[in-house]
């Protein structure tokens, strides 16, 4: 067992055919992070659950700055689970012949370059589970610049923190207590927060009340796809799929700025008061030509 392993990161992110860092993850440029911060959190979501991408958005989270700052970076993730004296001896081991130093929570920290997010997954662990407190956090601006932190778990120095000027960071709770009784279980591999998958690499984009990982490889077409929706202006879309899932894909248009819904389906959507909705039954239609092509039949 090894803690960020070059050749498993680059095994977990094989769709992504761009440069890497020497750790292996994905390395999305800074224009391309540039371009993704100046979108919404709408046209980020789209094509992605478009494509499949469905447990890729958490909302259940607090953020530091309740204003306009966006946190957009790309992603250094980890995970821990609760401490057990053996499994806790095995990963300082670990750490130790790979010649990390400190706690784990800092060995995370100390690989950050500009432009990284760090994604903790804490096991929702607030008392006693502390990610980051104030020196940790001034570690990360200083290390990243631009990013900050994503945390399913808890955060102390709160007003300390709330100081750093260009830090955001999303977490479940405050508690004063510092952290303990907790062992890393992953470093730069797949990782969760709450019902959201972030792989390392992924671009973290945080606005308002919730934190969307975007996989590297679908960065481009995120923007591809925003910018076709600004340029051609859409408003109208036009909906002919399988019932089964008529309503999400409405509801992905109406998040994506679509005003008004040309629905081909039998079913019947649901949409805001200020959507217009224009219902046309391909059956009853079809149900004309042949009542018009029997009509000529026996004519």
């Amino acid at each position: 067992m090894h803690f960020s392993v070059k050749e498993d990161i680059i095994q977990l992110t094989e769709k992504w055919d761009g440069e890497r860092f020497p750790d292996g993850r994905p390395r999305v440029s800074d224009e391309d992070l540039e371009e993704i911060r100046h979108l919404t959190l709408e046209e980020v979501w789209q094509p992605m659950f478009m494509k499949g991408y469905l447990n890729q958005f958490e909302e259940k989270l607090k953020r530091l700055h309740e204003d306009k700052t966006k946190l957009v970076g790309r992603a250094v993730t980890c995970s821990f689970m609760p401490a057990r004296p053996d499994l806790e001896e095995t990963v300082k081991k670990i750490g130790a012949s790979e010649g990390r130093k400190g706690t784990c929570n800092q060995w995370v920290i100390d690989t950050l370059v500009e432009g990284d997010v760090v994604v903790a997954d804490m096991y929702d662990k607030i008392y006693e589970g502390t990610f980051v407190g104030g020196n940790l956090s001034t570690a990360i601006k200083n290390r990243t610049k631009t990013g900050g932190a994503v945390v399913w778990g808890g955060i102390r120095d709160l007003e300390q923190i709330e100081g750093i000027e260009g830090l955001q960071v999303y977490y479940r709770g405050v508690d004063p207590t510092p952290i303990k009784d907790f062992v890393m279980t992953s470093f730069n591999s797949m990782t969760k927060i709450g019902g959201a998958v972030c792989l390392p690499g992924d671009v973290v984009f945080g606005y308002g009340g919730g934190v969307i990982f975007i996989p590297s490889h679908m960065v481009k077409e995120v923007i591809e796809f925003a910018k076709k929706m600004q340029e051609y202006d859409v408003h109208i879309g036009v909906l002919t799929v399988p019932i089964e899932i008529a309503q999400c894909i409405t509801d992905v248009m109406v998040a994506g700025g679509i005003k008004a819904v040309w629905n081909f389906t039998p079913f019947r959507i649901r949409v805001p008061e200020n959507i217009v909705v224009q219902n046309t039954s391909l059956y009853a239609h079809l149900a004309v030509m042949f009542n018009r092509l029997n009509f000529n039949e026996i004519k």
